[in-house]
């Protein structure tokens, strides 16, 4: 039943939708024109944030910078149960969801799924965000310029997640 339901939610809810626009006498194809038109400013404006923030992400690990911050962390981290296996992937999930998507998959193909390091990469994956990628690329395309917490805050919702699933992960699969 709840199968047959899901392949009626999306079709239901744009019948909704296109319903309450008649009943309200909204020209609901121009205002979504309208809409399409403008994501595509959006999208437009995002491109040399998103170009910049690309070139910076393969800096970073071109130039030996993360290896040598792995390198840094992993004897203060391994005490305190944090497989150095998982150290690229925390560092990069701030910067690129994507080239953090490419370390998880590579160490969970490696360790496998339900190994102690993917189910903590896969915890990490999923529970925090790309906050210098949302800094750059969001801020910048709808225009803020002031943004003095937004990175010290995002970077300690990056840390607190990433001790939570070290955490979790050890008492739940520990």
């Amino acid at each position: 039943m709840v199968t047959e339901l899901a392949k009626w939610v999306i079709p239901g809810l744009l019948f909704v939708i296109l319903a309450a626009g008649f009943y309200r006498k909204i020209p609901v194809y121009e205002v979504f024109i309208s809409g399409a038109q403008e994501g595509f400013e959006v999208a437009v404006k995002t491109i040399p944030y998103l170009v910049a923030m690309l070139v910076a992400i393969n800096v970073f690990r071109s130039s030996g910078a993360m290896a040598e911050m792995v390198g840094i962390l992993q004897p203060v981290l391994s005490p305190l149960g944090v497989p150095p296996e998982v150290l690229p992937h925390a560092l990069m999930r701030p910067l690129s969801g994507g080239a953090a998507l490419g370390i998880a998959s590579d160490i969970i193909h490696t360790h496998g799924p339900d190994s102690m390091i993917g189910l903590l990469v896969s915890t990490m994956q999923g529970t925090s965000d790309t906050t210098f990628y949302v800094l750059s690329v969001y801020f910048g395309a709808v225009g803020i310029k002031r943004y003095r917490y937004a990175p010290i805050t995002g970077l300690l919702a990056d840390i607190t997640t990433f001790i939570s699933s070290v955490i979790i992960v050890g008492l739940v699969f520990g």
